[in-house]
């Protein structure tokens, strides 16, 4: 039988059916299943999970053609070929980002590293003339130089009448962990000649909050100051997988397994990207949630995410864990958005988060 999730009869019916089962005495040794293995894995079939209803009608529809039409297409071997394709489609995003937000975008090097900096059309806010934004892009430590960066901050430039530097860190295959790192420790340190720490906010998506998380674990150990605050979005503090999301994700974006596989989709996380191959899981400074120590001294962080996305447990398993040390942490979460929602600006969802973003700095950075 298959139940529809969007149907609340059908919900009604299958959760009393559970509490009935559960509460039946005796009942593990009368209704085995073979669709639930020794270990507690169980195999759906037979499912069915329609769009909320709750979605704007902007995000049904792109939701509805990403799980229908997948219009990205996939990743291809040659990295030159793939860094192209990733930013044909970071550039179709910006598009109308930059019809919608008047920036005004430079490139520039700070202590070596190439950035781009991106300003308010109509100026910086006399509140902000001496705060400023890092961002370290997403890209999965590969792409994402030039375009998801530029993606990534003309939205909070904008909103915030504040200067945005996105760091163009150096990626893999060419370079490996901790080049990223210590790329945004030198722009970083650099900054810091001009600027308080009080006043620098660091962000990132993807791997760029990934990224946001390791440079924080970089400035404590190499005696940097911790920026006022951190956004680390579509991302935890120890990468993005982990937790049901990363079974769910692909599944419930259309990323299902050829039919006549008895082959469900693997609760386990792929293999980790090129540029973390020869980093230790127990490392901090490239795993930072591996050192309770470490976390207890993070700034204010922000989480942003989405229920359909791979990173979401990941993310809220990290904000579980700063709170639980002390630390000032705030979880969103969209419903059915998934990894990197907030490069469409198109969607209100991510004018909403874009809305969150702004208001947790400007609440974080000194004045």
């Amino acid at each position: 039988m298959a139940f529809d999730y969007a149907a609340g009869a059908h919900k009604a019916a299958f959760l009393a059916l559970l509490l009935a089962t559960a509460s039946t005495p005796g009942n593990a040794q009368s209704s085995a299943d073979e669709r639930i293995s020794s270990d507690g894995t169980v195999a759906l079939d037979g499912v069915r999970i329609g769009l909320p209803a709750t979605l704007s009608p902007e995000a049904r529809e792109y939701l509805r053609d990403l799980i229908v039409n997948k219009p990205f297409g996939t990743a291809v071997a040659d990295i030159a070929q793939e860094r192209a394709r990733q930013d044909q489609i970071m550039f179709g995003f910006l598009e109308p980002m930059r019809r919608r937000y008047a920036v005004d975008v430079t490139q520039d090097r700070i202590a070596g590293v190439t950035v781009d900096v991106v300003t308010p059309a109509e100026g910086i806010a006399p509140e902000n003339r001496h705060r400023v934004l890092i961002n370290v892009h997403g890209g999965g430590f590969t792409t994402g130089a030039h375009s998801a960066s530029l993606v990534e901050s003309v939205p909070l430039a904008a909103l915030m009448k504040i200067k945005v530097i996105s760091i163009n860190y150096r990626m893999a295959p060419e370079f490996q962990f901790p080049a990223a790192s210590e790329d945004v420790a030198r722009v970083y340190r650099e900054l810091l000649k001009t600027y308080s720490a009080k006043r620098i906010g660091l962000f990132g998506c993807s791997a760029g909050g990934f990224l946001t998380s390791q440079s924080v674990a970089w400035f404590q150990t190499h005696d940097l100051p911790n920026p006022a605050a951190v956004g680390v979005f579509c991302a935890g503090l120890n990468g993005y997988f982990g937790g049901d999301s990363t079974a769910l994700a692909g599944p419930l974006l259309g990323m299902l397994p050829p039919r006549g596989d008895s082959k469900q989709p693997s609760a386990e996380p792929p293999a980790g990207p090129a540029y973390l191959d020869n980093a230790s899981t127990d490392n901090p400074l490239a795993y930072p949630e591996s050192s309770p120590a470490l976390l207890k001294k993070f700034p204010p962080t922000l989480f942003i995410t989405g229920t359909r996305s791979f990173e979401f447990a990941s993310a809220l398993a990290s904000h579980n864990k700063l709170a639980a040390a002390g630390v000032e942490s705030q979880f969103h979460g969209w419903d059915a958005m998934f990894h990197g929602f907030i490069y469409n600006s198109e969607l209100p969802e991510s004018r909403e988060a874009y809305d969150v973003m702004a208001k947790f700095f400007a609440s974080h950075l000194a004045k």
